[in-house]
């Protein structure tokens, strides 16, 4: 093979490469991903929102309900005691007073207790519906984490595969030869030769000069001129 035509192979591999390791970033499954992250991240927000609004509503209700249970438990005391009680009737009175009383305040905590259960019930209900929402997204995380485990696995072995065959080609090149295209490809990525297409490079798709174009196209045979743009070794 000629020179040119190992440039050409060479190119060929490193182009390949470059297309499944940009395959490997830019998967469609990942773009689906960092949405459905996005959205998740938007619904723990509002989560985290509608947590803090119900927290001081709940507090205030359980608190209500045990001071409700509180004196409701008072009640029931003072009431067993009225029924068994020996005492005279003053100590009766005192009692019945303290009932009277307990009974008003139950009232009055069994009222706070129901006010505070109603503007917690729609908080509740807006934590249950974003938690809702979140779990069909929570499994599609999952789902498109694994298929890109997969598919980047599947691409990494291909790559291997590429990478040995480009070691192979990148030999059967001169040490100076391959050191020049080396240094174009460490410059500009994809590939350090480019061909000409329409007197136009191909790796960087910038027109030659009608001079540049023409010097070109008198090469000696087996030499090489690099575009005066990016740098690629021009092939024909």
């Amino acid at each position: 093979m000629s020179d040119a035509e190992l440039l050409r192979a060479l190119m060929d591999a490193d182009r390949w490469i470059d297309r499944v390791t940009s395959q490997r970033s830019h998967l469609p499954e990942m773009v689906e991903l960092a949405s459905v992250e996005d959205e998740l991240r938007g619904l723990v927000k509002a989560l985290n929102e509608a947590q803090s609004a119900a927290g001081p509503v709940r507090a205030a209700y359980e608190d209500a309900k045990g001071e409700a249970s509180r004196l409701d438990a008072r009640a029931n005391d003072l009431e067993r005691t009225l029924v068994s009680s020996t005492a005279n009737a003053r100590d009766l009175s005192a009692i019945q007073k303290e009932l009277d009383h307990v009974r008003e305040l139950l009232g009055s905590s069994e009222d706070r207790e129901l006010e505070f259960l109603l503007a917690l019930e729609p908080l509740d209900e807006v934590v249950r519906s974003i938690r809702e929402r979140a779990q069909p997204l929570t499994v599609r995380r999952a789902e498109l984490q694994a298929s890109i485990a997969e598919l980047q696995a599947s691409l990494d072995e291909e790559l291997v595969a590429l990478r040995s065959d480009r070691q192979l080609r990148a030999s059967a090149l001169s040490a100076e030869l391959l050191a020049r295209y080396d240094q174009a490809l460490v410059r500009v990525g994809g590939s350090g030769a480019a061909l000409v297409d329409a007197g136009r490079c191909d790796g960087c798709r910038i027109a030659l000069s009608p001079l540049d174009h023409d010097r070109w196209k008198h090469l000696a045979a087996g030499t090489f001129m690099n575009c005066p743009e990016c740098g690629r070794i021009l092939l024909p």
